[in-house]
């Protein structure tokens, strides 16, 4: 996967709900309905280069099964970029849409 569309997904999916790395590509798998398989191989870079970024923050909490996990939040920052990536999206889904619909 485009390293520009994983970072749409995360922030998509953090937009919803802090969670930590594994619930991420949890949600974007179950989302997909298991289209997008994010592994962790590219899932933690990505992370890491949104945190860098300032798109994201993450905290050390109790993860569900009582163990240490960090997790993830969207900033405002990272709020903005969601909304111009997503009309940036659909602007360009929409013209190859066109483009395959036509005879």
């Amino acid at each position: 996967m485009a390293t520009e569309k994983l970072d749409l997904l995360i922030l998509k999916t953090l937009a919803r709900a802090s969670l930590h790395g594994y619930g991420i590509g949890q949600q974007i798998e179950q989302r997909s309905e298991g289209v997008f398989r994010v592994t962790l191989g590219s899932l933690y870079p990505a992370l890491q280069r949104l945190e860098r970024d300032g798109l994201i923050d993450a905290e050390w909490r109790a993860s569900e099964n009582n163990r240490r996990a960090r997790y993830y939040r969207i900033t405002p920052a990272g709020r903005r970029r969601l909304a111009a990536e997503q009309r940036d999206w659909q602007r360009v889904s929409a013209a190859i849409s066109r483009i395959l619909k036509a005879t």
